[in-house]
This record gives C-alpha cells, structure tokens and sequence, in this order.
C-alpha cells in the first residue's frame, strides 16, 4: 500500500472529519480510497461506452397509463440478454419504482437504459454504471466451452 500526505486547511478538515462521521467511516483513509475510485469511476462515465459494465436502472412509471407496464416488460423481454433481474415496487395507488439490474457490452446496456427511459410515462429514469474489466478465461461445463468472468474495473 502506498502512502502519500495530504494538507487542508482546518475548517476544510472539519467538514471531512463532518461527512467521514456521518458516513460512518472508520478512518479518513478509508473515506479518501472511496473519494479517489468514485473520481476515477465518473471519468470512466464519461468516456465513450466500451468494454463490459453492470448497471442498475432505477425509473418510476405510472401503470395506469396504457399499455405503459406491459411495453416496459416488452423491452425487458427483448433484451433478456442484459436483463438480470427486475424488482418492482409500488409507490402509491398509480406510480411504480422498478430497479433493473444489467449486465453486458456498456454500450448496449446504455442504449438499452435510454430507450426505456424514452417511453412516454416514464419519469425520474437514472442509470448507475460500473465498469467491469474481464479477469480470467476459462471452462465449467462438460463440453469444455470457455467463458470470461468480470469483476468491477480497479
């Protein structure tokens, strides 16, 4: 682990020591570390989509609004492939909080995202991405077909 030192000024500092508390941080080092990935992480974000990602797409819809719930499904269904799962919770009497995990090529997780976010009735759409980097190549099954294993990019 590399070490490096840091000055600020004190008031600065308190507002640090402030979120570090309220966060519930256990050091100012664990919450600097978090500060840095979530810096390297945005410029990632806006980069142009490549490589593998997993995403969580979060919307609120109204399901009285016709057809609305069954085109979000739809969607869903065309693209099973990135699709991992859904959790879909009721707000009030007519709005709808879906979470939608992803998973695949960040560019058509992102096309995806945006083209459900588009539909008309859809409303407070946002799409967290992580970018993931491939770690090994190998083979489970019995006919020896290898596949890749992502984990979050460092």
């Amino acid at each position: 682990m590399e070490r490096f030192t840091i000055s600020l000024d004190e008031a600065l500092a308190q507002q640090f020591d402030a979120l570090i508390a309220a966060r519930g941080y256990s050091s100012r080092s664990e919450a600097v570390r978090d500060l840095i990935r979530g810096a390297i992480e945005g410029d990632r974000q806006r980069d142009p989509p490549s490589g593998h990602c997993v995403g969580n797409l979060s919307y609120v819809f109204n399901h009285h609004q016709r057809e609305l719930a069954e085109r979000l499904t739809g969607l869903q269904h065309e693209h099973h492939d990135l699709t991992v799962a859904a959790m879909h919770s009721h707000l009030d009497h007519e709005n709808c909080l879906e979470s939608v995990i992803l998973k695949g090529p960040t560019a058509a997780v992102r096309q995806f995202a945006d083209a459900l976010m588009a539909q008309s009735g859809v409303r407070h759409g946002q799409l967290n991405v992580i970018a993931l980097e491939a770690e090994h190549h190998h083979a489970h099954d019995a006919h020896g077909a290898p596949h890749v294993h992502y984990r979050p990019a460092r």
